[in-house]
């Protein structure tokens, strides 16, 4: 097989908590000297600095980026599992905007606080946006899984738009108190009667 499909849960406490989330791994003719081609199901969304609108996935491990030593793919060491973890914890992580280049210097500081919230705001839109085309869309052989997922993770997507829209976003370890921006608001209000929509259309385990 050379290609695979590959479906990725948010985690918790990350602007894309319980979003999914579809890659195409395709493998060339000569893997594993050289890494798969990761394409990203974007539905025509830019989620984060890494994953393009085209489908473009920007990684180092994928030579993709610029890296060195391990962050680059290595014949017979790099392998598929180390792309998905890389994809998981490296992408779809809880400050996107570390992603963006020369960010490296607002790390742990005022300005970069500032500037990450309206990044994990957008995610976290996006997310719910991406939400919405899996559910009307379902890649085929996946609209089992898809309906399974929000079935038992719709409330918890809809309590965290709640949580946003009050200030106040779920996290790993409690909730952390941030103000949500009149953009934010605005975009939320347009979004969720389609989302609490498609949510009862398939129905709610809990």
């Amino acid at each position: 097989m050379d290609l695979l499909r590959v479906a990725m849960v948010g985690a918790s406490g990350t602007p894309y908590q319980d979003g999914l989330f579809f890659f195409d791994l395709q493998l060339p003719l000569s893997y594993p000297d050289v890494p798969p081609q990761v394409y990203y199901h974007s539905f025509g969304n830019r989620l984060n600095p890494n994953l393009y609108a085209s489908g473009m996935v920007c990684l180092s491990l994928l030579n993709t980026f610029d890296g060195e030593g391990t962050e680059v793919w290595v014949p017979g060491t790099s392998s598929l599992l180390q792309v998905a973890v890389s994809l998981q914890a490296l992408v779809l992580n809880d400050q996107p905007c570390s992603n963006e280049a020369n960010y490296d210097h607002l790390v742990g500081t005022p300005q970069g606080r500032r500037h990450a919230l309206p990044y994990n705001e957008n995610a976290f839109l996006l997310t719910l946006r991406t939400m919405l085309h899996l559910l009307r869309r379902p890649p085929r052989g996946f609209e089992g899984f898809i309906g399974d997922h929000f079935r038992r993770r719709g409330r918890y997507v809809l309590a965290t738009c709640e949580a946003y829209l009050q200030g106040c976003v779920p996290a790993d370890h409690g909730r952390m108190e941030l103000s949500c921006s009149t953009g934010l608001r605005i975009a939320l209000d347009n979004v969720l009667p389609g989302l609490t929509a498609a949510f009862t259309q398939i129905g709610d385990e809990g």
